[in-house]
């Protein structure tokens, strides 16, 4: 039996949930929220909601893991066995072992880990609900908990994914468009460097395309790192304050 693909694109231009083609999901940032981790962020794009916790810089175990030039950055992306419609097994798939990697590298290119040799910094993103986008918030977690850890950055990724659906480019696609459209393309940006640090493509795009989604994204990823930005600030300017008034 087939399944009726959904409209994507309304009569009236608005997506399948009412945004415009360029128009994000509501993005919630909290930092801080694990008590035992050096530093935490939960992230949230629309009914996307991602939790990172960063422990480290720490002794790199095992011992042969350790690089003599610079600290060990190791991350596990894992989407929780409640975080989809249909019960998922805990064990890691090859999908999150890919993204693992690919979130690795991109905040390797952000990281001051020659400032901790010999040791280890441990990363850990747990998908909680998932909506579409989630390697990308995922991304934004894990940079946001790494500044909250105190972890020296040259600054803070923000992860945002263009897609297009029925012929036209949307940001920030959700779990239907990212099941029934043409394209997904991830892209992880370091906004005050100007800089890209991921960079993925599922399916076909032009030349064009490309040039125009990579705008939409730098666009979206100020407005994200505004909001990055300011959660950091309201809680030590409040830990600040309790230091004050002790």
């Amino acid at each position: 039996m087939s399944v009726k693909k959904p409209v994507l694109i309304r009569e009236d231009g608005r997506r399948v949930d009412g945004r415009r083609p360029d128009e994000m999901r509501p993005v919630k940032i909290a930092v801080g929220v694990l008590k035992n981790a050096n530093g935490s962020a939960l992230v949230e794009y629309g009914e996307t909601k991602v939790l990172a916790a960063v422990y480290g810089p720490r002794e790199a175990l095992p011992k042969y893991m350790s690089m003599p030039m610079r600290a060990t950055l190791r991350v596990r992306y894992h989407m929780a066995p409640f975080s989809t419609d249909e019960r998922k097994s805990p064990a890691p798939t090859r999908r999150e072992i890919e993204l693992s990697k690919v979130i690795r590298e991109a905040l390797e290119a952000v990281v001051f880990s020659s400032l901790f040799p010999r040791t280890g910094i441990d990363v850990f993103i747990e998908v909680l609900q998932a909506d579409g986008g989630t390697r990308t918030a995922g991304l934004t977690a894990a940079s946001i908990a790494l500044a909250d850890a105190g972890i020296p950055l040259k600054d803070i990724v923000v992860g945002v994914a263009i897609g297009k659906v029925n012929g036209v480019l949307v940001l920030d696609i959700n779990g239907v468009e990212d099941e029934y459209g043409e394209a997904d393309m991830p892209v992880g940006v370091a906004p005050n460097l100007g800089e890209i640090v991921l960079f993925q493509l599922n399916g076909v795009l032009t030349r064009e395309e490309v040039k125009i989604g990579l705008d939409m994204a730098f666009k979206a990823a100020e407005s994200i790192y505004k909001t990055a930005k300011e959660a950091l600030y309201n809680k030590y300017i409040k830990v600040l304050e309790e230091v004050k008034f002790e």
